[in-house]
């Protein structure tokens, strides 16, 4: 599951409930339940990079979705060999964007009772459920109407974690070498561990889901460069 719910509330405990209930014998794994809230494209990119590592056949229910009870369709893409489930807003566009093999499928199954604001729980888990036990909910092949326009790096915060650390869209692998980042009037150089700089000092460094991320060596680097998710950053060549 990877969603913008938070785990205080009901609302991840009946999601697991659902797909428990229809599939017993698949394990649940909550990959992420803070997500950008309300916001699709930065969870795109970060969806796109935290999937990466798992197997064929792995089933992705995701769902940030503020235009849920909207005409917004909902999703199927398989991608590479996994599923992914999710409303049409852009939220799956990275995941396709990166991948080799991409179908796109519209969910036209219906539950018998749909609530107008939970589709997360009332639709998505049980299309999840479904294709997480072999079967293949009634669908129509499609294209997303959100996303195919989006670049396939995002050169902002998309992401502050508990640490204060700051995820962005840039995947490192396509940086040039020497590259500087720029964000909050500050230049930053590139580490590899956090010990490559002060305590309390700055730096980026390629994360181990191989995104740009900043971070102050044991503080907070949000706090410290005033920003959030949105803030924009520069990459130039370091002189």
């Amino acid at each position: 599951m990877f969603t913008d719910f938070g785990l205080q509330g009901p609302y991840m405990g009946q999601m697991e409930a659902v797909l428990t209930g229809l599939a017993p014998s698949v394990r649940v794994v909550h990959l992420m339940s803070d997500a950008p809230h309300f916001n699709a494209k930065a969870s795109a990119y970060l969806l796109a990079a935290l999937t990466a590592p798992f197997p064929a056949d792995t089933v992705f229910l995701c769902v940030v979705d503020p235009g849920v009870g909207t005409a917004r369709r909902g999703l199927i893409l398989r991608a590479d060999g996994r599923w992914f489930v999710g409303p049409d807003n852009g939220l799956l566009a990275i995941v396709a964007r990166h991948a080799s093999e991409v179908e796109w499928h519209e969910i036209l199954w219906r539950p018998q009772k749909l609530s107008a604001s939970f589709h997360g729980r009332d639709l998505f888990a049980p299309v999840a459920a479904m294709l997480a036990t072999g079967q293949m909910p009634d669908a129509a092949p499609c294209k997303p109407a959100i996303g195919r326009e989006w670049a396939d790096d995002l050169a902002e915060v998309i992401y502050v974690d508990h640490y204060g650390n700051l995820f962005t869209g840039l995947r490192a692998i396509g940086l040039p070498d020497g590259a500087g980042i720029g964000l909050g009037g500050r230049r930053l150089v590139q580490g590899l561990t956090f010990a490559d700089a002060e305590p309390g000092e700055l730096l980026w460094y390629p994360n181990a889901h191989g995104l740009v991320e900043i971070a102050a060596n044991q503080g907070d680097a949000a706090a410290l460069l005033g920003v959030g998710v949105g803030s924009a950053l520069t990459v130039t060549r370091m002189e």
